[in-house]
Order: C-alpha cells, then structure tokens, then sequence
C-alpha cells in the first residue's frame, strides 16, 4: 500500500502497521512492503508502536532474531534494528524476527 492509498484510507503508517500486526505474524520486510515504506524506517516505527500500544493494554511480541550458522537467538536484545553480526559465531546470516500485537 502506498502513501495516497494510505491517506485515502485515513489511517497513518502506524496506525495501519498496527493493524496489520494485530491481525497476523509479520516480519520487517513484509511490512515494509504493505506498508510502501524503507525496511529501516519500519525499526523507527515499531519502537513507537511498542511505546504506544503499552499504554492501551496491548503488548508488541517480538519472536527474536537468531543465527542461522549457530542458532544463537538474540532474546535478550531490545533494540528493533538488525544486528550486524551474532556474537557468538561472528555469523552474518541472520533470521529475521515477527512481530505481533496481542
């Protein structure tokens, strides 16, 4: 969805991230697509969205990245951005997190 089919819909690039997430697993890329924005704008977003869900009694779950050389997973981390290395086996091959609203 682009920015003019977003604004006819009235609803925001949050709002409609949102959305999306309370209704299914999603990861960065998919939401980059249907939302028609840059993969490293969607980080900025879900930092917000996690903030400001808090507050209506809903919670962001972050199913996290992990290695696929080790399979170390990065559960402790709470930054949204991509890490650029594991720390475990200095693997670049990285799985990418779901998000989900709950």
């Amino acid at each position: 969805m682009n920015e003019a089919e977003l604004q006819s819909h009235e609803k925001t690039v949050r709002q409609y991230i949102v959305m999306l997430l309370s209704e299914k697993d999603m990861n960065v890329r998919e939401l980059s697509q249907a939302a028609g924005i840059r993969e490293k704008d969607v980080y900025g977003h879900l930092s917000h969205i996690s903030r400001s869900i808090a507050n209506k009694g809903q919670k962001l779950i972050v199913q996290p990245f992990s290695c696929l050389v080790c399979g170390y997973v990065f559960k402790d981390r709470k930054r949204f951005n991509r890490p650029s290395r594991c720390p475990n086996c200095k693997g670049e091959h990285l799985q990418r997190p779901t998000y989900r609203i709950i």
